[in-house]
């Protein structure tokens, strides 16, 4: 479950994002409390515009934002986003302790937070790649994911209670002082001692090369449409927990702790993804299904803990899909175009904010947060109908009696055709490999005719410095198969 921490580069990055993360969730929640009750009477259709505003430039800048992380070194990426968001919450921070914020201000430091984030995200999910092998990158991902659920199981809870002791002028301020953790963290990392990976050429049609690697891809594309409609109508946690906060009668603090309770499941889900050996198509689409049922159930709970523990379930589904989600698409994308696919899925993951959290907002408002969280459950639903239509008609999956029979029949899932991607194969430095005396290679050119001291081929010589494939030595030597086996459904 933990293997990527055996990397000492891993272990600086995740404890140094760790912070910065609980601080993140901290402002994420102050800033929906601010909108609902402070700048506005409970207007849910004021926080999906505000998160609308937080997401859209995702979605407006995929192909600029995808292409710096494919042509430039990610660290030094980091470094600028990570301050410019320091930067922005001390400033909204001042705002609001000195009694100067109004709701324009909120919707520009949102817009504002959009355009940098659309530069970090891409960059920070392909940055794993510079930090940890090939074979434990999905391992990689999801402790990634773990590390922003353990914040958010402590960083809501921590913002309520700093609400109501300090103000939200504090959490923000108190946000922007934890990013000095992940400044320190990537100037702990310094250039020459992380792993090359290997950077996108400058060539014509590389903003648009992304879109159509995805659109050879047809699996991607099922990935895309399920993370769409998941995170349009599912994935607006600060619409729901705050408008079902206000439902039950209840302030800041409760409204701190529905967001950490769900974050109880959201980080089991992404420690539950990191044992897995691979992303699998089919745990996304179950995850879909079971995302549906959970915000079914949550919507028709009677009470405030009652709702509270069914957000478990919640966090358990969402977080498990996009973990897997993430883990799949970038396990199974070419290592030169992996910066420019990472930002065209975090672009439908979040882009579809825009379209989703102000109708979802709009049905809080006109019906109630219970009608809305029946919307994501549809939503959900229609998710897992579209990823399994394309097993059944694309990969011809059906149910087949299991050959191990017994006295209970048992069965399996079979495939009429094989997984659909295959794991890029990651560019390996090459090695000199000496040739045994007693085992002679069939590429030397003493076996061919070649005169002493001629020049060998310089195809001959390619292949003398591949690394050798592990196990008896074999008498034509063989480029070695690098990273994890290739990702199923």
């Amino acid at each position: 479950m933990f293997r990527s921490l055996a990397s000492v580069d891993y272990r600086i990055w995740f404890v140094g994002a760790l912070v910065s993360n609980i601080g993140a969730w901290m402002q994420a929640t102050a800033q929906s409390w601010v909108v609902l009750t402070e700048l506005t009477d409970n207007d849910a259709f004021a926080v999906g515009i505000t998160m609308a505003l937080q997401f859209a430039p995702q979605l407006l800048l995929v192909p600029v934002t995808g292409l710096i992380a494919d042509h430039f070194e990610r660290r030094k990426v980091l470094m600028f986003t990570q301050s410019a968001l320091m930067l922005l919450g001390l400033a909204l921070g001042l705002l609001l302790l000195f009694g100067h914020a109004e709701l324009w201000h909120l919707y520009v430091f949102a817009g504002l937070l959009g355009i940098v984030n659309a530069v970090d995200i891409p960059a920070r999910q392909t940055f794993v790649a510079d930090l940890v092998s090939s074979s434990n990158m999905s391992n990689a991902v999801a402790l990634n994911s773990a590390s922003f659920n353990a914040a958010r199981l402590i960083g809501p809870a921590l913002a309520g209670v700093l609400i109501v002791l300090v103000g939200t002028g504090w959490v923000f301020v108190i946000n922007a002082i934890t990013f000095i953790a992940v400044l320190a963290a990537l100037a702990k990392l310094r250039g020459s001692s992380l792993r090359r990976t290997a950077r996108a050429p400058r060539e014509r049609g590389a903003f648009i090369a992304g879109f159509r690697y995805v659109a050879g891809r047809p699996d991607l594309v099922v990935v895309f449409v399920i993370v769409f409609l998941i995170g349009a109508f599912g994935m607006n946690f600060p619409i729901f927990s705050s408008t079902m906060a206000v439902e039950f009668g209840r302030g800041a603090g409760e409204y701190g702790m529905l967001n950490s309770i769900l974050a109880i499941g959201s980080l089991t889900g992404a420690l539950m993804a990191a044992r897995r050996d691979r992303a699998r198509m089919r745990v996304i689409i179950i995850a879909a299904a079971l995302f549906g049922a959970a915000t079914a159930i949550s919507a028709i709970m009677p009470g405030y803990w009652l709702f509270a523990a069914s957000t478990v379930l919640i966090g358990f589904g969402a977080v498990t899909l996009l973990t897997t989600a993430n883990g799949y698409v970038q396990t199974t994308t070419d290592p030169l175009l992996r910066g420019r696919v990472m930002a065209l899925y975090m672009a439908i993951l979040s882009g579809g904010t825009p379209v989703g959290a102000p109708l979802v907002g709009a049905v809080a408002n006109a019906w109630g947060p219970r009608w809305a969280l029946g919307l994501a459950a549809v939503a959900a639903g229609l998710a897992a109908l579209v990823g399994l239509g394309w097993l059944i008609v694309a990969r011809g999956m059906r149910v087949v009696r299991h050959p191990v029979g017994g006295r209970m029949p048992r069965y399996a899932l079979a495939y009429a055709e094989a997984p659909t991607a295959s794991i890029a194969v990651p560019i390996t430095r090459p090695i000199d490999v000496p040739a045994q005396a007693d085992v002679p290679l069939v590429d030397d050119p003493t076996r061919r005719g070649a005169s002493d001291g001629a020049p060998a081929p310089a195809a001959d010589v390619a292949r003398r410095t591949m690394p050798p494939r592990p196990g008896p030595t074999p008498r034509t030597q063989r480029p070695a198969r690098t990273g994890p086996p290739a990702a199923s459904a």
